[in-house]
């Protein structure tokens, strides 16, 4: 009982859901305590889905290194806010807390 509480604190501080995490204990045995095998037969069928998030949190961290913080959210090469860059048509600036202003693009 202790291993699956510390397992469901553990999955939680990842942010892992608790519906997400009551649907891996429920692969675990009721009748007796889970051996190692079955605790390794739970870890395999996450990791597919630990894999992806970690990707997902990766991806957004090598992405935030080019961000400048400025709130801007249309500067050029923001890929978390300005996908392809479909806001600098606009100009610089608080594009979409300023809709319909218009400013020069920078040289």
């Amino acid at each position: 009982m202790l291993r699956r509480l510390a397992f469901i604190r553990a999955s939680q501080s990842l942010g892992i859901p608790l519906t997400e995490i009551g649907e891996a204990l429920s692969t675990l045995p009721q009748q007796r305590t889970p051996n190692e095998a079955d605790w390794a037969v739970l870890a395999e069928g996450w990791r597919e889905v630990l894999d992806a998030r970690m990707g997902l949190l990766e991806r957004l961290r090598d992405d935030l290194t080019s961000c400048i913080g400025c709130g801007c959210l249309s500067f050029e090469r923001c890929k978390i806010v300005n996908p392809a860059d479909r806001l600098s048509v606009e100009g610089p600036g608080a594009r979409r807390l300023m809709p319909g202003t218009t400013q020069p693009k920078p040289r």
